[in-house]
């Protein structure tokens, strides 16, 4: 919408713009499964009193002045026109022509059929507030659909959250997630002698500038040719979409059999045995030992990791402040066709993830985008986004949820996952723990990986021979100690 110069309009951040690139137009989906249904008239109250339509990124259109600048304008919006009632029997009809008989697979099937083709084919109307909620009655699912310009994961779920309640106490907000490895990394270092710190800044000098170089030459270095990895014009391709679930108890006691190992080195340990596992059946002795695979992977740059409470998120001076503030990070696993100890995976997870620590990569991504935005406008700014996605091989982030069982209206949550919008990328995950699971949901360019449901098997199955080996090793140990 273009629009005279007004005077109270907000300027759009770089990332903002950045993501309303039409090239980029990222939008995030929200998949929030209930135990009960909710019918639209219910969805409208719950919006019409919710912190989302207080907050002005959700109260504001999207206007260029005549230069072609973006802002923010709030208006007066009109819930109607935010909620959109599924068709069920178009629902019914996909879950049928799949094959399923009705039941639970076949409302989980009719699910993901439908976000998949959200995440292709329909954009956000720019002539409202860009957000919706997509109400699926028949099969107890809301997906809100977000545009990524409007915030990050960490925004967004601390947004969803302060709507939701605890299961158990029904006056009481859910408890937002921490981020204990960095607490701990800091209260560490409490102590250390000059020469720990000197070697610590050596080391994160000499990470950075390695990592950074290594960053930017993915511009024109690309992964390996594989049967998982997609490339440009791949965004548009149709999707299919499937859910790797996890019992974060079983990532704990893997994670308990490496020392200082934590629950994302768990997962690039999972992700790396089964990415393995997937391409020995897609591609038998055809791949190298030891190829590599890279990953893009988003992360919170917020001084206080984890979730955080919304009232300091709206604070403008606040380090943990709304909006956009995330780096990427390129995590590289390797491809094993076979491996005495399964714990090897996250051994190798855990060494390359310790030195992305000790870097600046992660800012320094963010800075940088930040410098091209405002140098050189968002088409430069696309352009090397967009190269660097089709010259790896996928994309993943990780939200920490809720640890307890929380109520949406009343109603028990039975899952929360999320996705976004079609990337150049053939494969990208997206995992959010909630009450005890972690769900791993993988959007894939299906002409290029036919079989998500199987890759999800492989990652599920790639947890439970750790776990057993985190076993065997304790057990192990025991005895040695008995002995």
């Amino acid at each position: 919408m273009v629009s005279d110069d007004g005077g109270d309009d907000e300027p759009l951040t770089p990332a903002g713009r950045l993501f309303l690139h039409p090239e980029m137009n990222t939008i995030i989906h929200c998949v929030i499964g209930l135990q009960q249904p909710l019918d639209v008239d219910q969805v409208k109250s719950i919006v019409g009193s919710s912190f989302m339509v207080q907050h002005p990124r959700f109260t504001s259109l999207m206007v260029r002045d005549r230069r072609g600048k973006e802002h923010w304008r709030k208006i007066q919006i009109e819930i109607d026109r935010h909620i959109i009632l599924a068709d069920h029997h178009s629902l019914t009809t996909a879950a049928a022509d799949d094959g399923t008989d009705g039941g639970v697979d076949s409302s989980s099937r009719a699910i993901s059929d439908y976000l998949a083709e959200l995440s292709v084919s329909t954009p956000l109307s720019t002539d409202k507030p860009l957000w919706e909620v997509h109400v699926l009655t028949a099969h107890n699912c809301l997906i809100l659909r977000i545009h990524h310009a409007l915030g990050d994961g960490i925004s967004l779920m601390s947004m969803f959250l302060a709507t939701c309640r605890k299961a158990a106490e029904p006056e009481a907000i859910p408890s937002m997630g921490v981020g204990g490895d960095r607490e701990k990394s800091s209260s560490s270092s409490v102590g250390r002698n000059w020469r720990e710190i000197l070697s610590g800044f050596v080391k994160m000098v000499v990470f950075s500038l390695v990592f950074a170089v290594e960053f930017l030459l993915r511009i024109w270095v690309s992964d390996r040719k594989t049967p998982i990895i997609g490339g440009a014009g791949v965004e548009l391709w149709p999707r299919k979409l499937a859910v790797a679930s996890f019992r974060l108890e079983d990532m704990k006691a893997v994670k308990k059999a490496v020392a200082g190992a934590t629950i994302n080195d768990v997962l690039f340990g999972v992700v790396s045995s089964g990415l393995s596992r997937y391409l020995d059946h897609r591609s038998p002795n055809a791949l190298q030992n030891g190829l590599r695979l890279t990953g893009l992977a988003m992360v919170n740059l917020r001084e206080q990791p984890g979730l955080q409470e919304l009232s300091n998120l709206m604070k403008s001076n606040s380090g943990s402040r709304w909006g956009n503030k995330f780096g990427m990070l390129l995590l590289p696993v390797y491809y094993h066709k076979t491996s005495d100890n399964p714990l090897d995976y996250l051994k190798r997870a855990k060494t390359m993830i310790d030195r992305k620590k000790q870097s600046l990569e992660g800012h320094l991504s963010y800075n940088i985008g930040n410098i091209l935005m405002s140098w050189f406008g968002p088409k430069v700014a696309w352009i090397l986004n967009y190269r660097i996605m089709c010259n790896t091989s996928f994309t993943i982030s990780n939200v920490v949820g809720p640890q307890e069982e929380i109520t949406l209206a009343g109603v028990p949550v039975a899952y929360l996952r999320a996705n976004t919008s079609s990337l150049p990328h053939a494969l990208t995950m997206h995992m959010v723990s909630y009450a005890g699971r972690a769900d791993l949901q993988m959007l894939v360019a299906k002409d290029i990986i036919p079989d998500p449901e199987f890759l999800a098997k492989c990652f599920q199955d790639a947890l439970l021979e750790m776990k057993e080996a985190a076993a065997a090793a304790t057990l192990s140990t025991q005895n040695i100690e008995g002995n």
